[in-house]
C-alpha cells in the first residue's frame, strides 16, 4: 500500500510542490472543514494554475508592485547584520541590547532540502536556548514546520526570531505604511495572525527538543515603514488570542489520510503540462475538482485561488454558505435557498428538525408582505 506522500504526489501529478507559508496556513485554518483545499494544499499543487485551467480565474495574491515593496523593504532592515532592526527592538524592549549575533539559516538552500534545513534549525536554536550565557541572536530565514492534517508542511518565513535574555520573539517584516502611530487594523490582524503561525511552529519545535515552549514569546514584533518613508518602526504585539484560536482551528482539520481514502480512483489535479502548456481538457480538471467536498464561505474570496470555482457551485445549487455563517446559523437545518423560501412561503411542509425555522421564516414573509410597495 502506498504511503501517505506518495498518494499525495500521484494526486499532484507532474507539477512541482509548492511551498506552505504562513498565508496558505491562515488561510487553510479559516476553513477547517473544507476537503477540497486541505487536500489541494497538502499535495502542494498549485492552486490558481489549477483554478484558471478549469475556467475560474480568481485574483488572488499581492500585485507585484508590493512584493517588490516588501522584498525591498525587507532587504534594507536586514542589511549590515540588521543593525537597523536592532535599534528598532531595542527601543521597543527598552532593553540596553549592545551587541547582536545575526545568524542566516539559509545560506545553504540550494544545496540541502527542507528536512535537513529543518534540523539544521533545530541545532541552532538549541544551542541558543542551552547556552547560559546566551547573546542576543537575530535568526534569518528559519526552517520550520507544522502538523496540518496529520501531515508536516514546511515554512520558511521571511521573518527573524530574535532571541534576547531568556525569550525568542518572532519578527514579522511588512511593508505596509504606519502614518501618524497608526496603521490599517485588517492589515495588523492578517500580519498577526501570519506570525502567530511562526510562534506554534516554534513552540511545537521546542517542544520536540525537550526545551519549554514558554522560551518563545506569544508577543510579536511587527516592523514595518514609518509614514511613505523606508524607516522601519518596531511594534511588540500581544498575540495569545491569535496563537490560541489559530492551534485550535489546527487541530480540527480533517487528517489528509481520512480525506485520501474518499476519494475515487484516478482522480487527480494533473494539468498534463507540456512544454510549459496545460493540455489536460479543462472540464475534465473541473469535473475532479467538483468530486471532492468544499465548503464555500463568503471569507474565502480573501483567502482561496479556488473562490471562483467554489462560490459558482454554491450559487448553482442554491447553497446558504453564500450568505456566511450570520445566515446559516440561523437557518440551521435548511440546507438551500429553494427550501428556505418554500418554507417562507408555506409551500412546503417542514421536517421536524425544521419546524422552529420554518416558523420563523413564515413571520418574516407575513412582515415582508405587509411592507408598503414590497415587490412581490
Amino acid at each position: 500500500m502506498k504511503s501517505t506522500t506518495e498518494r499525495l504526489d500521484a494526486l499532484r501529478g507532474g507539477q512541482q510542490p509548492l511551498s506552505h507559508s504562513a498565508r496558505t496556513l491562515v488561510g487553510m485554518a479559516a476553513n477547517p472543514g473544507c476537503a477540497r483545499r486541505a487536500l489541494l494544499d497538502a499535495c502542494g499543487a498549485d492552486k490558481g494554475k489549477i483554478a484558471a485551467h478549469a475556467g475560474f480565474p480568481w485574483p488572488f495574491g499581492q500585485s507585484p508592485f508590493a512584493l517588490g515593496r516588501g522584498k525591498a523593504f525587507e532587504a534594507l532592515v536586514k542589511e549590515h547584520g540588521g543593525s537597523l532592526l536592532l535599534a528598532q527592538l531595542r527601543q521597543a524592549l527598552g532593553l540596553p541590547i549592545e551587541e547582536v549575533a545575526y545568524i542566516a539559516l539559509d545560506s545553504v538552500a540550494d544545496r540541502i532540502g527542507q528536512q535537513a534545513r529543518y534540523r539544521d534549525t533545530c541545532s541552532a536554536l538549541w544551542r541558543a536556548a542551552t547556552r547560559r550565557p546566551s547573546p542576543a541572536t537575530l535568526y534569518d530565514h528559519p526552517m520550520l514546520r507544522l502538523s496540518v492534517g496529520g501531515q508536516y508542511v514546511y515554512l520558511e518565513p521571511d521573518l527573524v526570531a530574535f532571541k534576547v535574555e531568556d525569550l525568542f520573539y518572532v519578527v514579522e517584516i511588512k511593508s505596509f505604511p504606519v502614518i501618524d502611530g497608526r496603521a490599517d487594523g485588517i492589515q495588523i490582524a492578517a500580519a498577526t495572525k501570519q506570525a502567530s503561525t511562526y510562534v506554534i511552529a516554534l513552540q511545537d519545535m521546542f517542544t520536540d527538543l525537550n526545551l519549554d515552549p514558554a522560551l518563545i514569546s506569544t508577543s510579536v514584533f511587527l516592523v514595518t515603514p514609518k509614514g511613505f518613508g523606508n524607516t522601519p518602526v518596531a511594534t511588540l504585539i500581544d498575540a495569545r488570542k491569535e496563537i490560541t484560536m489559530l492551534r485550535r482551528q489546527l487541530q480540527r482539520m480533517d487528517r489528509v489520510a481520512d480525506l485520501l481514502d474518499l476519494l475515487p480512483p484516478g482522480l487527480s489535479f494533473d494539468l498534463a503540462v507540456v512544454e510549459d502548456t496545460p493540455t489536460r481538457p479543462p472540464q475534465e480538471l473541473a469535473g475532479d475538482l467538483r468530486q471532492i467536498p468544499a465548503r464555500y464561505r463568503p471569507g474565502c474570496t480573501a483567502h482561496c485561488e479556488l473562490a471562483g470555482l467554489c462560490r459558482d457551485e454554491a450559487r448553482t445549487s442554491g447553497s446558504l454558505d453564500l450568505y456566511g455563517a450570520e445566515v446559516t446559523d440561523v437557518l440551521g437545518g435548511v440546507d438551500n435557498a429553494h427550501t428556505a423560501l418554500a418554507l417562507a412561503e408555506g409551500s412546503q411542509t417542514p421536517s421536524d428538525d425544521q419546524v422552529d425555522v420554518a416558523r420563523t421564516l413564515l413571520h418574516a414573509e407575513r412582515l415582508r408582505s405587509q411592507l408598503p410597495g414590497r415587490v412581490a
